[in-house]
């Protein structure tokens, strides 16, 4: 497979053997780069990430995580970090040769606990996009507020596509809204996001509880391999303050902000996000 070519879709089996699909750009022998999306999201926030990736000569690995896109839904509801966490030991371990990892939002901390406690994945390096050991609690509240505020969905793409607009305002505005389809599933006559709603009961009220900001920082001071905080300019959800602070106690990180950019880093500045990151990925693949 070329890497110009469309992603293969893939199934990986996650912590249990839970059912992980995944899109896979680039060519089987090049070192493998998982990229995990944050919740509420699917594999295809990566879809103009993947193929440039692999492009510089990456195999690329863009998984659904449990309870979004087509992957297998936790049958208890069930949706700890934890859980989380164990597919991506189970993945990585699939994948061998030591993975770099690049996790957004939830995807970040889930690697951050996967690659720091044990059982410790073994990752050649970690970006954690927009995502440090704690959220600023207004703009983590924000993010499910919107999650949770149209139960009953929409009536077209073009109705999710204005609702996302008015959540992100800093993002232009796409040609094409049906370029969101892929994160929408049909429900009778509506359109609904594609996750488990009941992922929302595990994030209420538990984006930052007690003593999770320290275990955090321990399992990064434990990773013992690099790693890179890419921080959105304008994000509320990790401020300036909160960044600094990861990297001063964290003696294995480093950042970089993509100016103009939220929480979404990857999609509000794509091209910008990947030219943040790829001095970081080639010093790693240098490395090997």
């Amino acid at each position: 497979m070329t890497a110009g070519a469309p992603p293969r879709s893939q199934v990986f089996a996650g912590h249990d053997g839970m059912p992980l699909t995944a899109d896979v750009w680039g060519e089987p022998s090049a070192p493998p780069l998982v990229l995990l999306h944050g919740g509420g999201q699917t594999r295809h926030a990566w879809d103009r990430t993947g193929p440039r990736l692999a492009r510089l000569g990456w195999r690329v690995i863009a998984p659904d995580l449990r309870g979004h896109g087509t992957s297998a839904w936790s049958a208890d509801g069930a949706y700890d970090l934890d859980l989380f966490a164990g597919d991506t030991r189970a993945l990585v371990a699939v994948l061998g040769d030591r993975p770099v990892v690049v996790g957004a939002s939830l995807g970040g901390l889930s690697s951050l606990l996967a690659a720091g406690e044990a059982p410790r994945a073994a990752i050649r390096a970690l970006v954690l996009v927009d995502v440090a050991h704690r959220p600023d609690p207004q703009g983590a509240r924000r993010i499910v507020e919107f999650m949770r505020g149209r139960p009953d969905g929409f009536s077209s793409v073009g109705e999710a596509a204005a609702a996302v607009a008015a959540h992100l305002p800093h993002r232009p505005r796409r040609d094409d809204p049906e370029r969101l389809r892929n994160n929408l599933r049909r429900r009778g006559d509506r359109w609904v996001w594609h996750w488990d709603p009941r992922l929302l009961d595990s994030f209420e009220g538990r984006t930052d509880p007690p003593g999770m900001a320290e275990r955090l920082l321990d399992a990064a001071r434990r990773t013992d391999v690099p790693i890179l905080l890419v921080r959105g300019g304008i994000s509320d959800v990790v401020r300036e303050d909160i960044a600094e602070e990861f990297r001063d106690k964290v003696p294995n990180a480093r950042r970089v902000d993509v100016a103009d950019a939220g929480h979404m880093v990857a999609g509000d500045r794509n091209e910008h996000f990947i030219d943040a990151i790829v001095p970081f990925l080639e010093e790693t693949r240098a490395g090997r």
